[in-house]
This record gives structure tokens, C-alpha cells and sequence, in this order.
């Protein structure tokens, strides 16, 4: 095991490293080709800033990992192993997926893609998980269901691949937002594949990790007057989505946390609740407004602490500090709580604290409304 923390140490520096070193030629050739985010109502940035951090994630990650793996292959610091190679046929599919991702994200953030025609390559990638044999094959008693028949299990994989990326691209709608949240997900993914031994995949989270950091960095502190801020637009988020749900159907399909009474979806969609809770909200909200539910509007859960007189930094950290604390709780309850009852809680708590945060906005516009008609 000692040798495994180096090399998955090893990984997580050079990708950040690389991802350090890519970002800044990103920056110039997106200032000298004038390749912008131009700033609308919708949005709560100022400025012109580049929209194309996330081309340096792909490429960051598979460097790092073959680079790392190669060298202690090429030395025989590691042999390849039963589990190495058990792994090796849901990572060729996987980065089947992963590319046709970043290439619709690349041409979404060049050209612009509809959004039905991003529907169909997400189906698509999410069908080569299927491929891969990663599959959402058992619920572990969520809804009262364990295993299911397999054309099911393909359909829901689809889905659940679908809704997840999706949920990830739409909670960035603030600086360090989506990579943050994305951060607190492979933190907990790295942690659980070490113990499990699933070092493989074990690389994959912290690789991406390690490209994330920089990035959070230039995103976060990064001065638009001095050229140094950037977003990582749709290749960004979907490529990181499309990890994040191959990594949480990994969790899932290899039963882990059964041994220390964990319920395997609690481990595996823990980390996700509060991107996939408030895509679900949003959407909602959307069609009751009778609203075309995949147009962008300004009702995430961001915009509330936003509408609020938040900062957008402080509103960051408070939706990442909720997170972790749901991804505790989660995991503290569950060999106690049915997997079912604890999701419903979840919801319970979700949606009741939205209320709070909506019921305050409300508080504060009829002050505010009340002071201007007192000043005028």
C-alpha cells in the first residue's frame, strides 16, 4: 500500500503542475484570439474573461495517469495485477465518453451547441458506460429495490449519467462554484477507492483533483484587469461531470462500504446531493413558471444566497460548507437509516431550507421596498 500513496501522490502533482502550466497559455491565446464570456443579465460577472479553463482538464488527467503508470511499469515498481486489469475494459469506455464530452464542450464554448444536440452525445457517452460494464445494476434497497434486470439497469445508467453531468454544467454559475463542489466529490471518491484498494480508480479521482486546484485558483483569485481569470465553460463541466458519474457508479457497482455498514449509494451520491438536489429544484421551479426548463434563468440555489447581499465568495464556501455537511451526515446515518428514509430526509431538509432562504429574500425585498417609499 505505501508504494500506491506515492504513486497516486505523484499523479495528483503532475496534474497539478500541468494543469498550472496549460491555464496561463490558455489565458494568452484566449486574450489574443478575443475569445470571450461576455457578460449578460443573467449573469453575475463583470468584464470579459476567457470561458475555456476547462480544455487544460482532459488532457491534465491522462497525461498525469499514463505518464505515472507508465514510468513504474517501465521500472517495475508495479506489476500489473488481476484488479489492474479487471479495470482496464470501464476505463477504455470511459474515456470513450470522456472524450466525446470535451469535444462537444469545446465546440459548445467555440460555436455554441443546442442543447437537444448536447442531449444526444451525453446519451451517447453515458451508452459506452454501459459498454464498460459500469452500470447502476443494484439500488442497495433505495426505493425498496436491490437488484434490477439488466435493459433496466442500462436505462437507468443512462439517466442517472445524464442527470449528473447536467447538474454539475448548471451549478456553475459562480466563481469556484462547480469546481469546488466537484472537489469535495473527488476528495471523498480518492478517499474511499485507497481504503477499498481500488487504486486505480483511486488515480483518477486524485489526477483530477489535482486539476482543479490550479484552476480553482485562476477562477477564484485570478484578476480579470491583469488577464489572469478564467471559467471553465461547458468543456470544463461537462468533462468533470462525466468523471464524477463514472467515479459514483464505480462506488456503487463494487458494493463498497458493505463491510462498515455504509449503504453503497449513500457512498456513491452523497457527495452529489446538492448539485443534483438543486438541478431538480430549478427545473421545477422553471415549469411552474411555465418556463422552457432548459433555458437559464437566475433561480440556483447561488442566486438565493446572492439575492440575499452575499458576496460571491462567501456564498461559495457557506454551499460548500452545506455540502460537506450533508455528505457527513449521510455517511454517519446510514448503517443506522433505510438508504430510502435517509434520501427522504435529505429532501425534507433540502427543500426546507430553500424555503427559509426564499422566505428571507421575500423579507428583505418588502423592507426594501418599504425604504424607498419612506425616501421618496
Amino acid at each position: 500500500m505505501n508504494y500506491w500513496i506515492l504513486i497516486c501522490l505523484a499523479v495528483f502533482i503532475f496534474s497539478l503542475i500541468l494543469t498550472g502550466i496549460i491555464i496561463p497559455q490558455i489565458l494568452l491565446i484566449a486574450f489574443r484570439k478575443r475569445l470571450f464570456d461576455e457578460p449578460d443579465e443573467r449573469k453575475v460577472h463583470q468584464g470579459i474573461i476567457p470561458r475555456l479553463g476547462g480544455i487544460a482538464f482532459m488532457p491534465s488527467i491522462i497525461f498525469s495517469i499514463a505518464f505515472v503508470v507508465g514510468i513504474c511499469l517501465r521500472y517495475r515498481f508495479i506489476a500489473i495485477t488481476p484488479d489492474m486489469f479487471a479495470s482496464g475494459l470501464p476505463i477504455i469506455f470511459g474515456l470513450c465518453a470522456l472524450l466525446m464530452m470535451f469535444l462537444v464542450g469545446l465546440a459548445d464554448d467555440l460555436i455554441g451547441v443546442k442543447y437537444r444536440a448536447k442531449f444526444i452525445v451525453q446519451i451517447i457517452a453515458s451508452a459506452f458506460f454501459v459498454l464498460g460494464g459500469v452500470c447502476l445494476s443494484n439500488l442497495h434497497g433505495l426505493l425498496f429495490l436491490t437488484t434490477i434486470p439488466s435493459v433496466l439497469s442500462w436505462v437507468i445508467t443512462i439517466l442517472v449519467v445524464v442527470y449528473i453531468t447536467n447538474a454539475i454544467n448548471l451549478i456553475d454559475g459562480i466563481d469556484g462554484l462547480a469546481s469546488g463542489l466537484s472537489m469535495v466529490c473527488l476528495t471523498v471518491y480518492a478517499i474511499i477507492f485507497f481504503i477499498s484498494e481500488y487504486y486505480v480508480y483511486a488515480m483518477i479521482a486524485v489526477s483530477t483533483l489535482g486539476t482543479l486546484i490550479p484552476f480553482f485558483y485562476y477562477n477564484v483569485f485570478g484578476n480579470p484587469v491583469k488577464q489572469k481569470k478564467i471559467f471553465m465553460g461547458d468543456t470544463g463541466a461537462l468533462t468533470i461531470g462525466i468523471i464524477l458519474s463514472f467515479l459514483s457508479l464505480l462506488v456503487n457497482s463494487h458494493d463498497i462500504g458493505v463491510s462498515d455498514g455504509i449503504n453503497p449509494v449513500v457512498l456513491a451520491f452523497a457527495p452529489l446531493i446538492l448539485p443534483c438536489f438543486d438541478v431538480v429544484r430549478v427545473y421545477i421551479h422553471r415549469l411552474r413558471a411555465h418556463r422552457n426548463p432548459f433555458l437559464p434563468d437566475k433561480c440556483h440555489i447561488h442566486h438565493k444566497f446572492l439575492a440575499l447581499g452575499f458576496p460571491q465568495r462567501l456564498t461559495m464556501i457557506l454551499i460548500l460548507v452545506i455540502s460537506v455537511m450533508f455528505v457527513l451526515a449521510n455517511l454517519l446515518l446510514s448503517p443506522y437509516i433505510n438508504v430510502t428514509i435517509l434520501v427522504l430526509i435529505d429532501i425534507v431538509v433540502y427543500t426546507v431550507g430553500n424555503m427559509i432562504l426564499t422566505r428571507a429574500i421575500h423579507r428583505r425585498e418588502r423592507i426594501k421596498n418599504i425604504k424607498d417609499r419612506l425616501y421618496i
